[in-house]
């Protein structure tokens, strides 16, 4: 599933092409994804502009010039691609936001768990963005604040740091990662982490998060940006998917386990 980095790469691949942009239509090919795209979605955005473009957790936001903004959701297969109108379609290729410089936006989602969708102006929230944690880049994310939130907690630290509800972004491979950058075992219950530890670990989580956005993301399976180049940050985890290698810090071999029903991986040796 792209996970904060693969949004964010998308994002700022798609933003150049998009923004100032007048939308002539909206094509849609097939509505029945997770979250039905709605079925006036042509008609409320046709001649509107494009005006920025933003992200909330692994959610899109387009702006446009009425206040209203498209939510798009790449879901756990879907990709966008910037591509030249009358291009040629693809098995899967559900959405088409044509502009009016020839170019489109086309949603190509095999699986249909993404979506794209209307976020009017008078609306004050999104029903899917309620509820979310804070970016781990503002300033509201830090140790302090893991620290105060993981008082009492048993649940282990790489459980409560993938809660999206605590701080969104740190998807199961992040998590892993900067856990191992940070030292910390993530069996540990996140009540027993001291603040000096959270404060390391609120770092190295912006970290690998923007390290990944740079090399423009992780490919595991079919992530893409907008361009349709892979990313690269898969090429220095150091723990993820290496079980049983050695620890490219002191040569131990990494371990496997299931934390939360999701394969973990940790050096038994650098994390306690």
């Amino acid at each position: 599933m792209p996970e904060l980095p693969e949004v964010e790469t998308v994002r700022r691949g798609i933003t150049p092409f998009v923004e100032g942009r007048r939308i002539r239509s909206v094509v849609v090919r097939e509505s029945r994804m997770r979250w039905p795209v709605p079925a006036l979605l042509n008609e409320q955005v046709q001649g509107r502009t494009i005006v920025g473009t933003s992200r909330r957790g692994k959610y899109l936001l387009l702006h446009l010039d009425s206040g209203d903004r498209l939510l798009i959701h790449l879901g756990m297969s879907g990709r966008l691609f910037v591509l030249d109108h009358g291009h040629p379609l693809v098995k899967h290729d559900h959405v088409d936001i044509e502009l009016d410089d020839g170019k489109l936006l086309r949603f190509h989602d095999p699986r249909r768990f993404g979506a794209v969708l209307l976020w009017l102006h008078d609306e004050p929230a999104h029903p899917l963005l309620i509820g979310m944690g804070p970016e781990p880049f503002s300033d509201e994310f830090d140790g302090t604040y893991l620290h105060r939130l993981s008082r009492g907690r048993s649940a282990a630290v790489k459980t409560f740091v993938m809660d999206g509800r605590i701080v969104v972004g740190a998807g199961n491979i992040y998590a892993a990662e900067s856990l191992f950058r940070a030292g910390i075992r993530p069996t540990r219950a996140a009540g027993d982490v001291s603040r000096p530890r959270y404060d390391v670990l609120a770092q190295k989580i912006r970290d690998v998060l923007n390290e990944a956005i740079v090399q423009g993301g992780t490919t595991l399976r079919d992530f893409a940006g907008a361009d349709g180049a892979s990313g690269y940050f898969q090429q220095d985890l150091y723990v993820y998917g290496r079980d049983t290698l050695p620890c490219r810090r002191c040569a131990t071999p990494i371990k496997r386990l299931v934390i939360g029903q999701r394969s973990s991986f940790f050096c038994p040796k650098c994390q306690r």
